[in-house]
Formats: C-alpha cells, structure tokens, sequence
C-alpha cells in the first residue's frame, strides 16, 4: 500500500516499522472473513483491512475524531488475522503504533477514562485484585449480574506444591489474576512439571506482564513493568533456567514480544531478546517431555477452546489438543474454532456488548459435541466463558494433573 508519513509522523519513535507495515498490505481483504468485528457489525471500518486504513490516514496526516479512536477500539487484537493474510502484514505492532497516535490526539469521555485507569489500579496489581475478589464473593448476591459474572463460580484451592528441588529448573510467571481467579492452575502445573523431574521457580517480584497497561493508552507503564520482570527474572536466567513458563497465553504472547517492544532500549535490548527467546507455554514445555511417564490414561470428554493468543500469537493452535489427545482424552469438535470467545484482555469491560455476543456464539460452538466439561489455556477466557454459567470451564493442566495415578 502506497504511504507518505507525515512530517509529524517521520519522527514517531516506530514511523520506520509502520510504514514498512502499511507498505505490505495489499488491501486484498481477505482478513475481513476471518476478523470477528467484521462478522458482528459488517462494517469495512470494524475489519483489520478498514483499520488499516484508517491507521494510513492518521500517520498521513488526516484528522483524527472519536470515530477513529471507536473502531480502532473495537478492535480485540485477536491477530486472526495475521494467521489469514498471505502477505505476511504485521497488524497487532500496527494497531499498536495507531493506537498510540489516535489516544494522544483524542482525549476519551470521562466514564472511559474512570473504567481504563480503574482497570489500570486494579487488575495488575495481585493482592489487591484479591482482596475486591474476596469482597466480591461475600456480597455477591447484592452485585449486579455483569459483576457476578466476573466472580469465579467455583474456586479451585491451590494444592501444595512440590518442595523437592529438581536439577532441572524453570521460572514461572505467577500472574496477576489467576491466583485469585483460578489458583490451582500454577500449582497443579508445578505438581505436573515435578513428576517430569522439573522444578518450578516462582520468582515473586515478577508481577504483571505489562499487558494490561500496554492495551490501556499506558504503553510506557507496560513496558516499565516489561523490564521489571526481566530484572526479577534475569538472576533465575544466569543460574541456568530452561525456561520461562506461562500458563496464561495472553502473557506468554506479549511475553515473547518483549524482545521486539524493546529492541531499542539500549540498557534492555539484548536481555529483552534473551527472554523472549526463553519464553514458553507450558504446553511447549510438557510435549517435549515422555508423558508416557505420567501414567495417565483419561477418558473425559472435553471441548478444547484454543485462546487467540495461543493459535494466533505464538501459533500453537492445534499443540494442547495433540497433547490432551495423547493422553487418552476425547476431545469434542468445535466449528470455526479460529474465532475469539471476546475475552480479549480487558475487552469484556470496555466493549460488553459485543463481548457478549462472541461469548455467546463460541459457547454455542465449544457446546455443539455434548462435552462434559470446556478446557482452554488463557485465565481471562476462562473466567470469560465460565461466567455465562453455561458448561464448566477450567484449564487443561487441572484436567491433566486430576487424571494423574
């Protein structure tokens, strides 16, 4: 696509990388058919290939309104995409960069900037994301039904973990929700990882991964969270860890960005890159090892629902359903399994919604086979999709671990 920056633009801190992506496009649309918004709404402006065009304006130097900033908002970075495109365009670092430009020019209403910046105080930060669960839980009844359905419908207790340390060692990223939404998750991988001879280190001063703030127009908050993790991690990495393990694959994906996000700090650059390159989910970490060990041999019937941010942004669709298969799992079929559930990050608050309504189909989809219960391997489409009340939804690894002699 033919694209003149600017001035203004020539000297973002990313022009080069954005004109170099808007220069791939061909425009052919052929994301449109995969782009969920696309469905929804029919709109060429809520499809990546309208997006992008709207991006090219912006950088070009065409006004910039509100309209902009909605579609660019109703956007769910499911970067499905990037899985469709043939010409390879790198829409989420585009998005990115639009973002950045459009929230710098368009100043947001109040009740928008109140929700983002409540999400900002709260989400990232653990415990007292635990503690507004923990209150949530003893006035449920009295919480509207969009709040209750944000409530966990059943906590699974963390079991205690291994103690024994294994030569073999990897670091894991505890997360920011999760403990408090599903807190067996980490545990039961620990106790997985343990009977393969591998040691889980929890490195506590690894918080968030910097998504959140990066997603909320506070992309230098989340790449200051970025490096604090590196630096928490860093002395775990000289002592020899395989790896950097995530049961969450929205925080595995931006994860494995860090390297890209911060090439061009000189201070983190190379250790950003060695992070990226250690970055693991855990289903990546399990398929290399014998699980014939394990001893496992399952008969459940599951519907797998495959977050975007595990088929799409570190494509691995298909790895978790190989795995769970393997293990003597049936696992149900699923139509147009490529589609986001609308979790999306923090998507479900800031466009409810059409959140609902792609919940809504990908349960119905997830539901078609009668499974017995949905497994998936992303905190936020799971407490998503379980929400609705419909089939239970947990992570595979709870399944996995339960299964175990």
């Amino acid at each position: 696509m033919q694209t003149t920056l600017s001035e203004s633009a020539s000297h973002l801190p990313r022009a080069a990388e954005a004109e170099s992506i808007l220069r791939t496009c061909v425009h052919c649309g052929f994301c449109n058919a995969t782009c969920p918004t696309y469905q929804l709404l029919g709109d060429e402006l809520d499809g990546p290939r309208g997006r992008i065009y709207l991006i090219k304006q912006v950088l070009e130097g065409n006004d910039v309104t509100q309209k902009t900033q909605q579609h660019l908002d109703r956007c769910l970075s499911c970067r499905n995409c990037e899985t469709t495109c043939p010409s390879g365009v790198d829409y989420h670092n585009l998005l990115d960069i639009g973002r950045a430009v459009v929230d710098a020019a368009v100043p947001r209403p109040l009740g928008q900037r109140l929700l983002r910046e409540g999400l900002r105080q709260t989400v990232p930060h653990p415990e007292l994301f635990k503690s507004l669960v923990n209150s949530g839980q003893v006035f449920r009844a009295l919480l509207p039904g969009t709040l209750q359905s944000k409530l966990p419908r059943n906590v699974y207790p963390a079991k205690p973990r291994p103690m024994t340390l294994r030569e073999r060692q990897v670091l894991m990223l505890e997360g920011c929700v999760q403990p408090s939404l599903s807190p067996n998750t980490n545990a039961a991988a620990a106790r997985v990882l343990d009977r393969l001879g591998i040691s889980v280190i929890a490195t506590r001063e690894a918080g968030c991964c910097g998504a959140v703030d990066y997603h909320l127009d506070a992309q230098a908050a989340g790449l200051d969270r970025a490096r604090r993790n590196i630096d928490a991690w860093w002395p775990g990495i000289e002592k020899g860890a395989e790896a950097i393990v995530q049961t969450a694959s929205g925080c595995g994906a931006f994860i494995k960005d860090y390297g890209h996000l911060l090439a061009s700090d000189p201070a983190y650059a190379d250790k950003a890159k060695k992070v990226s390159e250690l970055a693991r989910d855990l289903v990546e970490v399990l398929r290399d090892e014998p699980l014939e060990k394990l001893g496992i041999h399952a008969s459940q019937r599951l519907a797998f629902h495959c977050p975007c941010t595990l088929q799409h942004g570190q494509k691995l669709g298909g790895a978790v359903e190989a795995l769970l298969t393997g293990l003597g799992f049936t696992l149900t079929s699923v139509p147009d399994g490529h589609l986001c559930c609308g979790s999306a990050g923090t998507y479900s608050l800031t466009q409810p919604e059409l959140s609902r309504q792609l919940r809504d189909n990908k349960l119905n989809a997830l539901e078609s086979g009668h499974p017995e219960i949905i497994v998936t391997a992303n905190i936020g489409c799971q407490s998503h999709l379980d929400g609705a009340g419909r089939t239970p939804v947990r992570h595979w690894i709870e399944l996995v671990e339960a299964a175990l002699p």
